[in-house]
């Protein structure tokens, strides 16, 4: 009985371990100063493929926000409750990213490449926005909120 409830007790830390591992969950947005908080994103795998919609705008004055210099379908449309990131899969050749995809920065209504990257055990994310290729771009940490 004893080693049955240690089996189970381990199984459930390894499962919680590999979802924190993996984008998908609730994550809170830090400005590139590395201190004011933005938003919360929530970050959905669909069938191994990850979107993320704006849950929360932090900021009062821009609760009722519209992306006014987006050019596509979102032109126009509240910042609450957008799709900011989309097309996002596991990468092949490293396990430890996820790309593919691309994200859209409200604030210049442009659409990135992008590349997410678990770390700290899943607790953070470095989250790199880019043209091109990598380096060519800026990278954010955000933090895990569930």
């Amino acid at each position: 009985m004893r080693t049955t409830l240690i089996a189970l007790t381990l199984a459930g830390a390894s499962l919680a371990a590999a979802a924190q591992s993996t984008p998908a969950g609730l994550w809170k947005t830090i400005d590139d100063d590395g201190k004011t908080e933005k938003s919360l994103v929530r970050i959905t795998d669909t069938a191994g493929t990850f979107s993320a919609k704006v849950e929360k705008v932090f900021d009062p004055a821009k609760q009722d926000a519209r992306c006014e210099k987006c050019s596509d379908e979102r032109k126009d449309q509240p910042i609450l409750g957008m799709t900011i990131i989309k097309g996002v899969r596991a990468s092949l050749d490293d396990k430890t990213l996820w790309d593919g995809g691309e994200i859209l920065d409200p604030n210049n209504g442009k659409t990135y490449k992008v590349r997410m990257k678990p770390v700290e055990g899943g607790r953070q994310m470095e989250l790199r926005g880019y043209i091109g290729v990598p380096m060519l771009g800026r990278t954010q940490t955000w933090i895990r909120v569930e």
